[in-house]
């Protein structure tokens, strides 16, 4: 028996949402080097644009949280390649403030796009991909989705994070035998521009640091290899799988 490299993606068509930066931008690069055709689809036009033409990518701007833009999105990537294989759902924000503080419309925000926006995409990709027979779905969890950080508070961010754990392992279940796998990717403290805002603050770094086995923050392509991973046939009994990229932060 021989084997072939592990992660050449053969021309399949990747959507990467929240491509425009951070772990989207170094994923969807990543996914374009190993041969995929990417689509990115953000919500910033201008940075968006711009990423698509370094990448060499299709860009549309749609806000996920809107059903009817996701569905319109799939639409538009099917009429332009024929198919979706790869989705990696990565958009999302997160809002440190105290619980008894947080308000409806920041609660919302939240859930909104780190969850509600998932499921759009999961459902939309995944019915193109079910007609197909094959695909790969990669969600964006977090650690924070199966612990609670410390010592900033963020209690909509973890809650969100863990029903996107939840809804891969349940669309995994739905799917696996039509065809089409559905996994997250869990990262700890990467340096993305939203984790560095967090990192100004010399209290919340040290305590990530020291609760860090590694001692030190992970890099965006250390995820975007984890994606490829994932949307390549080296994970092909990969199914309902939630992969953790945290430096060791959650083994204590």
């Amino acid at each position: 028996m021989s084997y072939s490299p592990l992660t050449p993606l053969d021309g399949r068509v990747a959507v990467v949402t929240g491509g425009a930066r951070g772990i989207g931008l170094e994923s969807a690069r990543a996914l374009r080097d190993n041969g995929a055709k990417v689509v990115l689809a953000d919500i910033n036009a201008e940075s968006g644009t711009k990423v698509a033409d370094e990448l060499g990518a299709d860009f549309f701007q749609v806000d996920l949280t809107k059903s009817e833009g996701v569905a319109r999105l799939a639409q538009q990537i099917v009429e332009k390649h024929s198919r979706i294989d790869i989705a990696f759902n990565n958009a999302g924000i997160a809002v440190n403030v105290p619980s008894e503080d947080c308000t409806d419309e920041e609660w919302r925000r939240v859930l909104s796009i780190n969850l509600d926006a998932v499921f759009y995409c999961c459902r939309e990709f995944g019915r193109v991909m079910l007609r197909q027979g094959k695909g790969s779905i990669i969600n964006t969890a977090s650690m924070s989705g199966i612990i609670s950080n410390t010592p900033q508070p963020q209690s909509a961010y973890n809650a969100s994070k863990a029903g996107v754990i939840m809804l891969t392992k349940s669309l995994a279940g739905e799917w696996a035998k039509r065809g089409v796998r559905v996994n997250s990717v869990s990262p700890g403290y990467i340096g993305t521009e939203m984790t560095k805002i967090g990192m100004a603050n010399q209290e919340w770094y040290r305590y990530w640091l020291e609760f860090t086995p590694m001692g030190r923050v992970g890099e965006p392509r250390e995820v975007a290899n984890v994606v490829v991973f994932l949307a390549s046939d080296a994970s092909s009994y990969f199914t309902g799988s939630n992969l953790v990229v945290d430096g060791g932060y959650t083994c204590w």
